[in-house]
């Protein structure tokens, strides 16, 4: 090898070395032993989400030194409801001033998601963020591969996953509760966000559950229509929450998952009053369970009975040990619900292991959300993962 050939690779290794070092790489433990966190909301546009502004709140090993609001009356509302210490317009400023080493991607609406978590990220921060996590699975891939290259951890709001129900219920099903796994039903609140809205909204958290209890999903086959017709890209529409392009009033999703075990997902509003509360039902061998879905689920069995003159005479019974019997509205709110999540996400950043509730999986709960349209538009199956990363109603 000749001089120049040497000190040509010389450069470009050391190049490679320069570009895949992190800029701020992001702390395991708080030098000062509290870590320093902010805040992004903004009021009138999502405001800020699920109680996420006070999910730093009377926390010894969290300092909260900023919320960052463009809005003057809501940057002061949420100053006294979270006790920062200040307040922002710009959360960009927020960002090079604070330097928090934990940031919250509070608003509810999505819009500006990948902007304000590739800020936070860039100045070594962690991140959790409101979900939907992002509008589509290309913002979602570079904040992923961008907190990879920070070491940086995102954990996203998907609550329910932590809940004690669903962890009792997710033993159950593998003790044998209703035998072999078959089928998984899961269905939104059907009301009048009906079909693509209600889908992203609540179904977000559905998918991630569905993946939690059967892995991930091999394909997707879905229908989805607009007064009866099949949707087209030209029934995009924009809803009040900024969460991207929806279509669709009726959405019927079928998933294939591993060892056989199929899902279905419904959003009809004619089917409200019949299934009632927003839930996911399992589906055995020998019986049914089913989960009635808020931020902490209700559990409830349903044992067959043998078929007579009369017909079955069976019914729906709370689950014994459901640990949600004996709580208050409050024990079972959103509070305790972010609060297991943000407990979670800090013993992650200091194990340097994925939090329960990571980006990857909202990540994946959000590409199923994307294979019901790419089916419903092509009339055929998609399968996993998506080759396309934009959104396929764009």
């Amino acid at each position: 090898m000749s001089r120049r050939e040497f000190a040509t690779r010389a450069a470009l290794a050391s190049m490679a070395v320069h570009l895949s070092a992190p800029a701020f790489a992001a702390e395991r433990v708080p030098p000062s032993g509290r870590w320093r966190a902010a805040i992004i909301g903004h009021t009138g546009e999502g405001d800020y989400g699920h109680s996420h502004d006070v999910a730093f709140s009377d926390r010894p090993d969290i300092e909260l030194v900023a919320v960052a609001d463009p809005d003057e009356s809501g940057r002061a509302k949420a100053i006294a409801r979270s006790k920062a210490a200040r307040g922002y317009a710009d959360y960009r400023e927020m960002l090079a001033k604070e330097k928090p080493q934990l940031v919250v991607l509070a608003s509810r609406w999505s819009h500006e998601r990948h902007a304000m978590g590739r800020a936070a990220l860039e100045i070594g921060a962690h991140v959790y963020s409101e979900k939907p996590f992002t509008q589509t699975l290309a913002e979602a891939d570079d904040l992923l591969t961008l907190a990879r290259r920070q070491h940086a951890k995102i954990a996203v709001a998907h609550q329910i996953r932590l809940a004690p129900s669903t962890v009792l219920m997710k033993k159950a099903l593998a003790d044998g509760l209703i035998g072999e796994l078959l089928e998984i039903r899961a269905w939104g609140k059907q009301d009048d966000r009906a079909g693509g809205e209600d889908m992203i909204v609540l179904g977000s958290h559905l998918f991630d559950l569905m993946r939690f209890f059967a892995g991930d999903p091999l394909w997707c086959s879905a229908r989805v229509l607009q007064q009866g017709h099949e949707i087209t890209r030209a029934d995009a529409r924009q809803v009040k929450e900024r969460i991207g392009p929806v279509a669709g009033d009726s959405v019927q999703a079928h998933f294939g998952f591993g060892n056989g075990v199929n899902g279905v997902f419904t959003s009809r509003k004619a089917l409200h009053e019949n299934l009632g509360p927003w839930g996911i039902e399992f589906v055995g061998g020998k019986g049914m369970a089913r989960m009635l879905v808020e931020i902490f689920p209700s559990l409830y069995v349903l044992a067959p009975s043998k078929w007579d003159a009369a017909g079955r005479a069976e019914s729906w019974r709370r689950l014994a040990a459901d640990p949600g019997v004996s709580l208050s509205a409050e024990e079972r709110g959103f509070g305790p619900g972010n609060r297991r999540v943000v407990d979670d996400w800090l013993a992650a950043i200091r194990d340097d292991r994925e939090p329960a509730c990571s980006g990857e999986a909202a990540t994946r709960s959000l590409e199923m959300v994307m294979a019901v349209y790419q089916s419903a538009l092509s009339g055929a199956r998609a399968t996993f993962p998506l080759a396309k990363r934009e959104h396929p109603l764009a």
